[in-house]
């Protein structure tokens, strides 16, 4: 019997079925959570425009995703496409996740042509290559009962920290303003262009919000905390292979009102920004009374 890899178990997440004009379903992974991964959700729903979109029309441009309430892992997710424009260079559609009449998340998501303009960027920050960094799973080590979440999901993404996760931090008393981690795809990915942009959308929803807890010495799994994505949002630069290694910087400029916001960019290999990230998410943090 063939023991299917993590990464062939997220193409499978990526494997929409349409059953209507412009309604796509996506299923979850074997491994439950208590909601829906919000990675998967970006992911399906930037898949379901694409499906949309005529074969040469213009690549992913711009995401950006609010979150209304939790989806049910128990239940497949139907995905509403409507085509708001189409143009020679742009094309833009508006997408909603449905589970019955309950709305789960509602999606812009922009496709505009790579155009020759005015080009800047900021420097990719100096950290280790990935190479000379330890795998996830010899951070796992000695805590698997503490963030058992964290071990027992599917890692289709090979990520290597180039400081502290977030629970070794707490335990060393380390307090992280800002996240360093190499990403890339478990494996090699298909040629087809959308399913880099969705794999990378998949992996933006991890790491992301550290920064907002680690600037406080807390961690996930260790200290009681609850949090849940209100928005996401994804601008695409430069076209990258997510099979390839990239660099996820991010960090937390602001937390307020019970939320923290989070920044990110995506820096290819060779010190390309490819893609910029901001998430804003509902985190509360409830203090042991001990």
């Amino acid at each position: 019997m063939t023991v299917q890899s993590d990464l062939d178990k997220l193409l499978d997440l990526f494997d929409l079925t349409e059953t209507a004009e412009d309604v796509f379903v996506g299923h979850h992974p074997e491994q439950r959570t208590p909601r829906t991964f919000g990675g998967q959700l970006l992911a399906q729903g930037v898949l379901a425009a694409g499906r949309t979109i005529t074969k040469g029309s213009p690549p992913v441009h711009a995401v950006h995703a609010h979150f209304i309430r939790g989806g049910d892992t128990s239940a497949p997710l139907e995905y509403h496409v409507h085509r708001s424009r189409d143009a020679r260079s742009f094309a833009n559609r508006q997408v909603t996740a449905m589970q019955g009449d309950a709305e789960i998340v509602t999606m812009l998501v922009a496709f505009q042509d790579n155009a020759a303009g005015l080009e800047h960027a900021v420097e990719i920050p100096e950290v280790p290559y990935p190479e000379h960094l330890p795998p996830l799973g010899e951070h796992f080590k000695g805590y698997e009962d503490r963030i058992a979440a964290f071990v027992d999901a599917i890692h289709p993404i090979d990520i290597r920290f180039a400081n502290d996760p977030t629970w070794k931090a707490r335990e060393s008393g380390e307090r992280i303003e800002k996240n360093r981690v190499w990403m890339r795809a478990d494996g090699v990915l298909p040629d087809d262009p959308l399913l880099h942009v969705a794999a990378m959308c998949y992996a933006s929803d991890t790491t992301v919000l550290d920064s907002v807890i680690s600037t406080h010495g807390l961690s996930w799994g260790i200290d009681r905390l609850f949090a849940a994505t209100v928005n996401h949002s994804m601008w695409f630069h430069r076209e990258f292979r997510f099979d390839d290694w990239m660099l996820y910087a991010t960090e937390s400029p602001v937390a307020a009102g019970s939320r923290g916001l989070a920044s990110g960019r995506f820096f290819t290999r060779d010190g390309v920004l490819a893609t910029t990230v901001a998430q804003e998410a509902l985190i509360k943090h409830f203090p042991s009374r001990d």
